[in-house]
This record gives C-alpha cells, structure tokens and sequence, in this order.
C-alpha cells in the first residue's frame, strides 16, 4: 500500500488517506482481505497524528471500504457488493417517494441524473 500526503494540497490530511485507500480498494491495489497497518502504524509511516489516520479509518469503515475485525487487525472489505447494495437501496426508496410526489417516469429519471451530475462535478 502507497500512500502520500500533501500538505500543500486543499484536502484535509484525513481526507486524502480515506480517498486513497478506498481508490485502492475499489481498483483491486488493494485485494479483498488485505490487511491494513494499524493506526498508529500508518500514522507514523504518514507522519500524522494517530487521530488523523483514526478519522480516515472510521470513514472508510462507515463507507463499507474497511472492516476492523477487534484485535485482529482492519482489512479490505467486499465493499462492491455492499455499495451496490446500500446504493440500490436508496434507489428504491427514491423511486417511492418520486411516485408518491406524482412524478412520472421522465420527470424523476431527470432529477436523479441532475443529481448525479451534480455529486459527481463536486
């Protein structure tokens, strides 16, 4: 696992170590299963404070990207699925609520991808 931190850089340092290891995870760098450093591990290799790295992890493990497993260590998590699931979850209950406020096929589609678009561009 590489990661590298720029101070210089707009992202918070937590920031970056949580998009750079869930880019990781996502691309297979990092394999399901893959055990991470510990905390105070990464954030000495980082040169960050516990508590920043601490931040990054908590983040990615309420994204589905990570699971600490107690005093076994934290791995990569089959995040795909679960994304695609909590992911298709929101979907239905948008589709729903879209129905309920009379809105047609078109009208509801156009408004998730203004969304969409929207998060994306961010």
């Amino acid at each position: 696992m590489t990661l590298k931190i720029h101070i210089d850089d707009s992202a918070p340092p937590y920031e970056q170590v949580r998009a750079q290891i869930s880019e990781q995870a996502r691309s297979g760098v990092l394999p399901v299963g893959y055990r991470l450093p510990t905390v105070r591990g990464l954030a000495q290799t980082l040169g960050l404070a516990a508590n920043t790295v601490a931040k990054a992890y908590r983040a990615l493990e309420a994204d589905g990207v990570i699971e600490t497993r107690g005093r076994n260590g934290t791995f990569v998590a089959a995040a795909g699925s679960a994304a695609e699931r909590e992911a298709a979850a929101a979907a239905q209950v948008y589709a729903e609520r879209a129905r309920r406020l009379g809105l047609d096929e078109d009208a509801a589609l156009a408004a998730a991808r203004d969304a969409l678009r929207a998060a994306y561009e961010a």
